[in-house]
Order: structure tokens, then C-alpha cells, then sequence
């Protein structure tokens, strides 16, 4: 595969996508001329994934210096020539000769356009050195953003679950649990399907306790409880369709108004209009509708993403119903 000419070719492509050139571009490759090569196609301001202090001090000035003349945002990796760094004091200490480096004088790159990625590992391996991996990096999110201005912290969450692999909801949820607790200590970005996650206030309590237990390295045991309630799930999976199905349809069984706040709140829009025709039935005029259960819907969902138990993508797809069914009145 030529990485140069495939990497050209397809940012050429959705660059005349309106839906996709209104948003900046990831651009990605294990190989820094590949990137590179991504940039100089590319209009607007791109991120750079990524550079590191892998390959040395003298390789990473370069780097940077080269990057800031394109003008983009850059993602850093919390390597160096020793490699990952997994501890918090690695994490912090390579993050902090990395900033200094690139917001020196001889590079004064942009603090505001430098994203640390502090490596978000496997928990719940059955590995004690392990149970430590996602305390390590909320703290080191934390240091971050109080010692290094302008920063911003990224990361990927697949790592966080791999040990699930198989079991979507508990993955979903598990991810949803420790965006819930690394936003409030200032992770502002990640790498994450953020549509399927589930809204914080709804995964199952019993399952948040021990997902909280293992994240938060709260007892000895928290690893060996979500690894045996894992062990349930995967019993119990050929049943998950069935169990979906009929929750499905549990909720269109409530009344209209609570209906359209479910609606609402999850981002479902396939009933939407024989909901809202529904509700205007009951009113004197359709405005009496947005102003009733469509405004107590989304008033829900805001003071769910202002306490942080909802995200972004998910309040994006409340607002798609929200418009739907104000086009429909």
C-alpha cells in the first residue's frame, strides 16, 4: 500500500463532503510523512495524530517545529525512548518534558493546540498492577490541566474495556462511567463511539457500583466482582435480543408526555411524529406542546448534561428529536 498516495486520495474525497469538511480532520497514520502528506491536502485546521518523545528529543524538536508551521493541532502521546508510560508519575513527568519542550522559545508551539494523550490502559485484567491503570489517568488528567495551560487531554476508551471484548452493554457502560468521572477532573476529548453510549443516570445501579468499584480502585475485590458478574453476561447473552426487544417496547406503553421525554433523552426519533400528533390532541394549539412535555423533555436533558451524565453526541441527538417534532407541529 502506498500510505502516501491512499492517504491523499481519500482526504480529496470527503473534503467535498459539506458535512464532513465543516468539522476539523483526525489525521492518523503509524508513520509521520504519511500524516504529513494528509496535511497538505487538507483545508482548514487539522489534528495530527501524533507525535511522541519515542524516538528521542532531537526527532520530537523537529517534529514539532514542523507542525506548528502547518498551523495544526497535534496529539501527544505519553511515550518516550523508554516507552508507554502506565504509572501517573510517568504519565505526568513525560507530559510536562513534552509541553516544555514544545512551548519553549526555540518552538513556541500554541499550548491551546497541544492535546496529551495520557494512555488510557486495560483495567480488570486480574493483574493487581493493573487495577491502577484508570485512577492513573483521571489523576494525570488532573495535573494536567491544573500545571500545563491550555492543554487539553484526549484519549482512546476502547483500551479501557478490552478485557470485555464481546460484551457490548458492559463495555458501553463502562465507558460512560469513567467519561462521567475524567470530564469532571478536565478530559475535554476522546476516542470514543459516543452515540452508543448509554446516558450515566440509566446504566443499571448494581452494575455502575462495580464498574465505579474497578475504575475507581475502591477495594481489593472490585476486579474480581465485575470479572464474575462479565462471566453472568456472557452466560446470559443469547437472551440479550429478547431482553432488548421487550424493553423497547415497555416504554411505549407510558403516557404520551412521558413517552416524548424518553424520546427525548435517548435520541429516538422513530415515533416521534405519532407522538407529537398525539400530544396535540390533548392541547388547544400545537405551541402549547413545545412549551409543555417537548420543553420538559429537553430541559431534562440539559440538566443532564450540565451535571455531566450526559455527553455532547448524545444531547446532538436530542436536539434532532427536538426539531423533528417541532417541524411536525
Amino acid at each position: 500500500l502506498d500510505g502516501v498516495a491512499a492517504m491523499q486520495k481519500f482526504l480529496k474525497l470527503i473534503v467535498a463532503d459539506p458535512a464532513i469538511a465543516k468539522a476539523p480532520i483526525m489525521v492518523d497514520s503509524s508513520k509521520f510523512h504519511i500524516c504529513e502528506a494528509g496535511l497538505q491536502v487538507s483545508q482548514g485546521k487539522c489534528i495530527f495524530n501524533s507525535i511522541s518523545l519515542k524516538g528521542g528529543e532531537e526527532a520530537f524538536r523537529e517534529q514539532a517545529k514542523k507542525l506548528k508551521r502547518y498551523g495544526c493541532a497535534v496529539v501527544v502521546m505519553a511515550f518516550d525512548e523508554k516507552g508507554q508510560a502506565a504509572t501517573y508519575e510517568d504519565k505526568i513527568r513525560i507530559c510536562k518534558r513534552a509541553y516544555d519542550i514544545m512551548t519553549s522559545k526555540e518552538i513556541d508551539f500554541p499550548p491551546w493546540d497541544i492535546i496529551f494523550d495520557p494512555n488510557i490502559l486495560t483495567i480488570a485484567t486480574g493483574m493487581k498492577e493493573h487495577n491502577t491503570y484508570a485512577m492513573d489517568f483521571i489523576n494525570a488528567t488532573e495535573w494536567i490541566r491544573k500545571n500545563l495551560p491550555h492543554a487539553h487531554v484526549s484519549g482512546g476508551l476502547s483500551n479501557l474495556s478490552f478485557s470485555f471484548r464481546g460484551l457490548g452493554h458492559l463495555r458501553e457502560s463502562m465507558h460512560c462511567a469513567f467519561l462521567y468521572h475524567a470530564i469532571n477532573k478536565g478530559m475535554d476529548m476522546g476516542i470514543v463511539n459516543a452515540g452508543a453510549l448509554p446516558v450515566y443516570t440509566d446504566v443499571d445501579k448494581d452494575l455502575l457500583t462495580l464498574l465505579e468499584d474497578a475504575i475507581l480502585n475502591r477495594h481489593d475485590k472490585a476486579t474480581e466482582n465485575l470479572l464474575d458478574y462479565a462471566e453472568k453476561e456472557r452466560e446470559n447473552k443469547s437472551n440479550k435480543g429478547g431482553g432488548k426487544k421487550k424493553q423497547e417496547a415497555e416504554w411505549r406503553k407510558m403516557g404520551v408526555n412521558e413517552r416524548l421525554t424518553h424520546a427525548l433523552i435517548k435520541g429516538i426519533v422513530k415515533h416521534i411524529d405519532e407522538d407529537v400528533e398525539e400530544a396535540r390532541q390533548k392541547f388547544d394549539k400545537p405551541l402549547e406542546v413545545i412549551e409543555g412535555p417537548l420543553m420538559k423533555g429537553m430541559s431534562t436533558v440539559g440538566d443532564l448534561f450540565g451535571a455531566g451524565k450526559m455527553f455532547l453526541p448524545q444531547v446532538i441527538k436530542s436536539a434532532r428529536v427536538m426539531k423533528k417534532a417541532v417541524a411536525y407541529l
